[in-house]
C-alpha cells in the first residue's frame, strides 16, 4: 500500500526510499502501489515509469496526515494524467453523502466525520457513523468521472456495502472498466457478533450485518458479479494502539487479563472504537478464513474458486498475469501447499505477522497452509524449520507494466 509508511509512495522520491528499505528483506516477490493525493498529479506518470503497479486514493480521511483525501477535481486530474497509461486506479470508496436542502433544490455537504451518537465503546455506535451510504455515494462520484479516462481500469478496494453492488453492475453493463474486491473479514465476521470494546474488529469501511455478508458472498460467487477478488487489507499496528480493554482477550498470549484497582487509570479510553487504530490483521490466515466460511456455511465454493479470487484475478489486476496467478510453463512457479481438511486454532504462534493482535485469535479454522514455494524454491514450511536458515529471496517487481 502507498501509505502506512513514511514517506508515502506519492512521489518518485518516496518510492525510491521505500524500494531501498525493502532491498534484501522480502521473503516473497513484492510490487508497489502509488498513491493519489491532492496536488501530486504530475508525479503519477513518472511513478508508472518507475514500476508501480497501480494507484490508490481515499475519498475520506485516511487517518494519517501525510495521505489526505482527494476531491472530485483531484480524481479528475489523476484520471487525465493516467488515461493512456498501463495501470489501475483504485479507491477507498467512502465519502460523506450530499444532503438535499429541505426547502429547495440546493445541495449541501455535511462535514466529516459524523458525530457519534451513543457510547464510543459500542460497536453499533461506530457502525452507525459509517453507513452504507458512504460507500454508495463515493462510488457514484467515481463513476461520474469515469468518462474522463474510458480506457483506464478502475477498482474499488475493500467493498463492504451490498447497496453499492447494483451501481457497479450497471456501470459494467454500460462499458465502464471497473471491478471491486472484498475482504476476508467482511466474508467471515458480522456486526451482530462483535462485543462492545473489541476494537480488534475496527476497520473502515466497517464490518456490517450477517445479511450484508450473505449478499457479498452471493455477488462473489456469481460468475458475472462485480466482486472479482478477495484480499486481506492487512493493516497492522502495535497492540497498544488498538486500545483493548482488559475484559477482552489479551492479544499477546494469555486468555484473559484480570483488571485490578491499580489498572483503572490505564483502562480510561480503552475500547473506544473511534480512537483505536483501524484495520484487521489477517495476512497469512486468509485462505483458511475463506475456506472455513465456505465449508461451514455450505457455500458452493471450490479450491479453484479460491485460486481465482486470491491469485489469478489479483495478478491480472496489477498486470502480472503473464507470470503470476497460474501454474503453467513460463510462469514463476509460486505454490501454496494447502491441506483443505486439517483444522487449527488461531493462537499467537499461528500469527506470523509482527504485531500479534487479530480478531481471529481463538477461532478454529479449517484448512492449513503446509508449505510456500517461491519461483520453484521452498521458502517456508509449517512443520519443522519454518523460514529456516535461508535468507529472504523475494524480488522487487519494478518492471513497467505492459
Amino acid at each position: 500500500m502507498p501509505l502506512n509508511a513514511i514517506p508515502p509512495t506519492t512521489t518518485v522520491a518516496g518510492l525510491k526510499e521505500k524500494v531501498q528499505a525493502a532491498q534484501g528483506k522480502c521473503w516473497v516477490d513484492v510490487g508497489f502501489y502509488g498513491g493519489i493525493v491532492p496536488g501530486n498529479a504530475s508525479e503519477l506518470r513518472p511513478l508508472v515509469q518507475e514500476g508501480v503497479r497501480g494507484f490508490k486514493g481515499f475519498l475520506v480521511d485516511s487517518g494519517v496526515p501525510e495521505f489526505p483525501a482527494v476531491s472530485a477535481s483531484d480524481i479528475a486530474f489523476a484520471m487525465a494524467a493516467l488515461a493512456d497509461e498501463p495501470t489501475t486506479l483504485m479507491f477507498h470508496a467512502e465519502m460523506i453523502p450530499p444532503v438535499s436542502d429541505s426547502v429547495g433544490d440546493d445541495v449541501q455537504w455535511s462535514l466529516p466525520p459524523l458525530a457519534p451518537v451513543g457510547p464510543l465503546n459500542e460497536y453499533a455506535t461506530f457502525l452507525a457513523s459509517r453507513p452504507s451510504s458512504f460507500e454508495f455515494y463515493a462510488i457514484a462520484q467515481i463513476l461520474s468521472l469515469a468518462h474522463i479516462a474510458p480506457n483506464l481500469p478502475l477498482h474499488i478496494v475493500h467493498l463492504s456495502a451490498i447497496e453499492a453492488i447494483p451501481l457497479l453492475r450497471e456501470a459494467v453493463a454500460n462499458g465502464v472498466k471497473i471491478t471491486a474486491e472484498t475482504c476476508f473479514h467482511y466474508l467471515s465476521l458480522a456486526a451482530e457478533n462483535i462485543r462492545n470494546g473489541d476494537t480488534r474488529h475496527k476497520c473502515c469501511p466497517p464490518i456490517r450485518s450477517k445479511t450484508n455478508q450473505d449478499g457479498l458472498w452471493e455477488e462473489l460467487t456469481d460468475e458475472g458479479g462485480c466482486i472479482q477478488t478477495v484480499v486481506s487489507d492487512h493493516s497492522p499496528c502495535t497492540p497498544n494502539l488498538k486500545l483493548l480493554p482488559a475484559s477482552i482477550t489479551n492479544p499477546t498470549g494469555s486468555d484473559h487479563v484480570h483488571k485490578t484497582t491499580t489498572d483503572q487509570d490505564d483502562e480510561e479510553g480503552k475500547g473506544n472504537f473511534f480512537s483505536a487504530w483501524g484495520g484487521v490483521s489477517s495476512v497469512g490466515l486468509g485462505l483458511p478464513i475463506l475456506w472455513t466460511e465456505a465449508c461451514h456455511n455450505d457455500r458452493d465454493v471450490s479450491i479453484e474458486d479460491a485460486v481465482r479470487w486470491c491469485s489469478t484475478n489479483t495478478a491480472k489486476q496489477v498486470g502480472l498475469e503473464h507470470r503470476k496467478g497460474d501454474l503453467a510453463v513460463g510462469f514463476d512457479g509460486d505454490v501454496c501447499v494447502f491441506d483443505d481438511e486439517a483444522e487449527f486454532e488461531v493462537g499467537v504462534e499461528q500469527m506470523l505477522f509482527r504485531n500479534k493482535c487479530s480478531p481471529y485469535q481463538g477461532r478454529r479454522l479449517r484448512g492449513v497452509v503446509r508449505e510456500t514455494w517461491l519461483a520453484g524454491r521452498k521458502v517456508w514450511e509449517r512443520e519443522g524449520r519454518g523460514f529456516g536458515e535461508g535468507k529472504p529471496g523475494g524480488r522487487l517487481l519494478l518492471e513497467r507494466r505492459g
